[in-house]
C-alpha cells in the first residue's frame, strides 16, 4: 500500500470511529413534525409606548419563557427569529388552543384594588367584570408585572383544600403587595379583594383572608391565592402570573400541530425506504460494477453513518423534509463512485498493461474535477436553501449539505481506500472481469459502435424542448398554481376518521358547519384536509364535531396556521430563493467553464424547472414549501449533470482543439450517457421508495424529484449541449488547453509499461 493510501485508511478510521461514537453518545433532535407537538410563531408589534426592536423582541421571550416554564412543557424551546420573530415549540402538545391564550397574552399584569360603588368609575377607576363575570370598579394598578418573579400552583394535601398558586415577588413587588393588601384588610365586602389583571380582563380577584391585620397586609415578599381551582387552572393562572408582562404586543402568524402517530410513521415510512433505497441501489451497483460496486455499497452505508453522526453532532433539528434530504442524499452519493469507476473503465480498456489498481488510481484523479464541479452546485442549492428559506426546509438544505459532503467522504475516502486495498492483491488485480473495470459495459461499447450522431439532429432537440416548456407554461397559467397554505397564509388542519369518509360528505359536513368556502381535500390514503383563510381555534373544533358525526371518532393529525403577511414574505423569499439559484448556477459556470457552456446549462436549468412546475401545475399537486425544496434539488441535479458532460467535452475538445466542435460536444455527450444512467437510476430507487412508502408530503417530494431527473437528464444531453453548440458560434475565444495529468506509476505487484 503507498504511502498515500496509508494517509487515507488512517483518516477513514478516525472518520468513522468519530462518526460511531457521536452516533452512539447523542440522539438525534427530532423536529415538531416527526416527534409530535406544536409550534407557534409570534411576531411583536409596535405599540403606542414602545417599538418592536430586536431588545423588546428578547425581552417580550425571556417573558414567554417563564410563561412556558410554568406550563410544564419538558424540553420546550423558545428562540428568536429575525429582529421581530419568536418561534416557540412544545413538544407533545397537541391542543394549541390553551396553550396560545397563555403564551400569547400581549398587555402588561397589573394588580388593582377592588372598590364597591354604585357602578360608576372615579376618575382613575375602571368599570371591568371579574372571573365570574361580575361588574367591580378597579382602582389604579398599584403592582405590574415586573414586580412578580415567580409563581408556582401546588395542592394542598394535607388539609384538602385543593389547588393554590404561591407568588414570589421581586423588585419592590413585595412592597406594594403588601401595601395593597393593608388598605384593603381594613375594608369589607367587594372592597377586600385585589384584581390581577392581564389584557384588560381580570383573571383572578382574591378577597384578603379575615387573618390579616389592618394597615398591615400581607408581607414576607409572597403570597398565596386560593380558591376553588382545578388542576389546569391553577396551572394556567401561576404560568399567566409569572410570565409577568410583555414589553411590547406580540401577534400569531404562524401556528403548527402535528400528531405523534403522523410523527411515526413519516419516520418508519423514511426508515423503510432508506433501507430498501441503499438495498436496490447496492444490488443495482453491484451488477454494474461487480467486486469495486460491492466495495462501493460498502463505503455508501459508511456514508448514512458519517452523515447521521454529523448531524447529531451539530445539534440540527430533524425534520420531515430533512429526513427527505437524508434519504435522498444516499442516491447521490453513489454519483461520486460511479464517475470515478467510469474513468478507471476507459482508462483500463485504452492500455490494459497498466492493470486495473492503476486504471482506478487515475480514474479516481480524472474524475475529481465533475465530482467536485458537481457536487458544488448541490452544495450551492444546499446553502441557498439555508439562508434563504425558513422552517422545515432551512433543515432540508442542512441535512441535504450534509449528505453531499458525507458522499465526497464516503467516495473519494473510503471507497477508494477499500477499492484499492483489494486491487493490490494478485489474485484479484490479475482478475480484471471480477472487479468490474475490465470492460467499458454493454451501452458504452454499443455507443461507441454505432456512434449515433445526436447533435445533427440538434434543433429537432431544441423544438421538442420547447414544446415541453409550452406544454407546461399552458398548464402553469390554464390551471394556475395550486399554492399551499404556507404561501398564501390561512390555515390547514387535516383529521383522521375511524370511518373512511367519502370526499363528498365530507365537503358537504364542512359546508353545514358554515364553511362552504372551504378548500376540503383528500389527504394521504383517507385522511381529509380543511383549507380556508380565517379559521379560528373553535371553528376548528366546531368542523371536527361535523366530521365526527358522518366519519365517527375523528382525530386532528396535522394543524397549520400561516398569516398572511407571513404566507406573502415566505412567498416572496421563494421567488428570491429561486433567483439567486440561477444567476449563482450561472457565474459559476461561467467562471469554471465558457460563458456557451454556462448559459446552455442555465436555460437547460429553466427548462427543467418550468416541466416540473408545471406538471404539478396539470396534476394540481400543491406549490409549497416541500415542493420549493425539490426544485431547488432538481436544479442541483440538472446543473450536476450538465457539468459532467461539459467537463468531458472541455477536456476532448482540448485534446483535439482542430477539431469540430459540434463532433466533439456528441462524443463527449455520448460518453458520459452511461454515468448518467447508472447515477441517475441510483437516486430512482430511493425516490420510488419514498414515493411508494412515504406519506402525502413525501410522496409529492418524490415526485418532483423523479420528473426533475428524468428531464434532467435529458437535458443534459439534448438541450444544454445543443445550445452550447449554437453559442459556441458566437465565441471568438480559442478552444480550452489540454489538461496534463501526471500518470501515475506503476504499484508493486503490476506488471506493463509505465506510460
Amino acid at each position: 500500500m503507498t504511502r498515500a493510501n496509508v494517509v487515507r485508511a488512517i483518516l477513514a478510521f478516525a472518520v468513522l470511529a468519530a462518526s460511531l461514537y457521536f452516533a452512539l453518545s447523542k440522539p438525534a433532535r427530532l423536529g415538531l413534525d416527526l416527534r409530535g407537538g406544536t409550534q407557534i410563531v409570534l411576531e411583536t408589534q409596535d405599540s403606542p409606548n414602545a417599538k418592536a426592536t430586536r431588545e423588546n423582541t428578547d425581552r417580550a421571550k425571556e417573558v414567554l419563557h417563564r410563561r412556558v416554564d410554568a406550563l410544564g412543557v419538558a424540553e420546550s424551546s423558545i428562540t428568536r427569529s429575525g429582529e421581530r420573530r419568536i418561534i416557540v415549540e412544545l413538544p407533545d402538545v397537541q391542543d394549541p388552543t390553551r396553550a396560545a391564550e397563555v403564551i400569547g397574552k400581549t398587555a402588561q399584569l397589573t394588580a388593582h384594588p377592588v372598590r364597591a360603588g354604585d357602578g360608576k368609575p372615579a376618575k382613575g377607576e375602571q368599570a371591568v367584570a371579574d372571573e365570574r363575570g361580575e361588574p367591580i370598579l378597579i382602582g389604579p394598578a398599584v403592582l405590574t408585572g415586573d414586580g412578580v418573579g415567580s409563581a408556582d400552583a401546588s395542592i394542598d394535601t394535607q388539609n384538602g383544600t385543593g389547588w393554590y398558586v404561591t407568588i414570589d415577588f421581586r423588585n419592590g413587588g413585595g412592597k406594594a403587595w403588601q401595601q395593597v393588601t393593608a388598605k384593603a384588610a381594613c375594608a369589607t365586602g367587594a372592597e377586600r379583594r385585589i384584581a390581577i389583571v392581564l389584557d384588560g380582563k381580570v383573571i383572578s380577584s382574591p378577597g384578603v383572608v379575615a387573618d390579616v391585620p389592618c394597615n398591615v397586609g400581607i408581607a414576607g415578599g409572597s403570597t398565596q391565592i386560593t380558591g376553588d381551582f382545578s388542576a389546569d387552572e391553577a396551572k394556567d393562572l401561576a404560568a399567566l402570573v409569572q410570565g409577568g408582562s410583555l414589553p411590547v404586543p406580540v401577534k400569531t402568524i404562524e401556528q403548527r400541530v402535528v400528531g405523534p402517530t403522523l410523527g411515526d410513521e413519516a419516520i418508519d415510512a423514511s426508515a423503510k425506504a432508506a433501507v430498501i433505497g441503499v438495498l436496490l441501489t447496492g444490488l443495482f451497483i453491484i451488477a454494474v460494477y461487480r467486486l469495486v460496486g460491492a466495495l462501493a455499497t460498502i463505503a455508501l452505508a459508511c456514508y448514512a453513518l458519517i452523515s447521521y453522526a454529523a448531524l447529531v453532532m451539530m445539534g440540527a433539528t430533524l425534520t420531515l423534509p430533512g429526513l427527505a434530504g437524508f434519504v435522498l442524499a444516499i442516491g447521490m452519493a453513489i454519483d461520486a463512485n460511479v464517475l470515478a469507476f467510469e474513468r478507471a473503465r476507459e482508462e483500463y480498456e485504452a492500455i490494459p498493461k497498466r492493470g486495473v489498481r492503476t486504471a482506478l488510481t487515475t480514474g479516481f484523479t480524472k474524475a475529481w474535477s465533475a465530482i467536485a464541479d458537481s457536487n458544488i452546485t448541490t452544495l450551492l442549492a444546499g446553502g441557498l436553501l439555508f439562508f434563504l428559506a425558513s422552517g422545515p426546509v432551512k433543515g432540508f438544505g442542512v441535512t441535504l449539505t450534509i449528505g453531499v459532503l458525507g458522499s465526497l467522504i464516503s467516495a473519494m475516502l473510503l471507497s477508494r481506500v477499500l477499492t484499492d486495498a483489494a486491487l493490490s492483491r494478485k489474485f484479484i488485480a490479475n482478475r480484471p472481469g471480477l472487479t468490474g473495470l475490465g470492460s467499458t459495459g454493454r451501452l458504452r461499447k454499443w455507443l461507441d459502435r454505432r456512434n449515433p450522431d445526436l447533435m445533427k439532429g440538434r434543433k429537432l432537440w431544441l423544438g421538442l424542448s420547447a414544446l415541453a416548456v409550452v406544454v407546461a407554461v399552458t398548464g402553469i397559467f390554464s390551471k394556475g398554481l395550486n399554492y399551499g397554505v404556507e404561501f398564501t397564509g390561512g390555515r390547514l388542519v387535516e383529521y383522521s376518521t375511524s370511518t373512511p369518509l367519502d370526499i363528498d360528505d365530507a365537503r358537504s359536513a364542512v359546508a353545514d358547519a358554515g364553511f362552504p368556502r372551504a378548500v376540503v381535500q383528500t389527504s394521504g390514503k383517507d385522511d381529509i384536509s380543511v383549507r380556508t383563510e380565517n379559521l379560528g381555534n373553535a371553528e376548528v373544533v366546531k368542523i371536527q364535531n361535523a366530521l365526527a358525526e358522518k366519519g365517527g371518532q375523528t382525530t386532528k393529525q396535522r394543524d397549520e396556521l400561516i398569516g398572511p403577511s407571513l404566507g406573502e414574505e415566505l412567498r416572496k423569499k421563494a421567488l428570491i430563493a429561486l433567483g439567486v439559484a440561477l444567476l449563482v448556477q450561472l457565474a459559476y459556470l461561467a467562471i469554471r467553464f465558457r460563458w456557451s457552456f454556462g448559459a446552455g446549462a442555465v436555460l437547460a436549468m429553466f427548462h427543467d424547472v418550468i416541466i416540473v412546475t408545471g406538471v404539478f401545475a396539470w396534476l394540481g399537486k400543491p406549490i409549497d414549501g416541500v415542493f420549493l425544496a425539490a426544485l431547488l434539488t432538481v436544479i442541483g441535479y440538472s446543473v450536476n449533470d450538465a457539468v459532467v458532460v461539459f467537463d468531458r467535452i472541455r477536456e476532448l475538445w482540448g485534446e483535439q482543439p482542430k477539431a469540430r466542435f459540434a463532433d466533439v460536444a456528441n462524443r463527449g455527450a455520448l460518453q458520459t450517457v452511461p454515468r448518467t444512467v447508472n447515477t441517475g437510476m441510483g437516486a430512482v430507487f430511493i425516490l420510488a421508495a419514498l414515493a411508494l412508502l412515504g406519506g402525502d408530503s413525501l410522496t409529492d417530494f418524490a415526485l418532483a424529484l423523479l420528473v426533475g431527473i428524468g428531464v434532467g437528464t435529458y437535458s443534459s444531453v439534448f438541450t444544454a449541449t445543443p445550445l452550447a453548440i449554437e453559442f459556441e458560434r458566437f465565441v471568438k475565444a480559442p478552444a480550452p488547453r489540454p489538461k496534463t495529468l501526471k500518470r501515475p506509476t506503476r504499484q508493486p505487484g503490476e506488471s506493463g509499461a509505465v506510460v
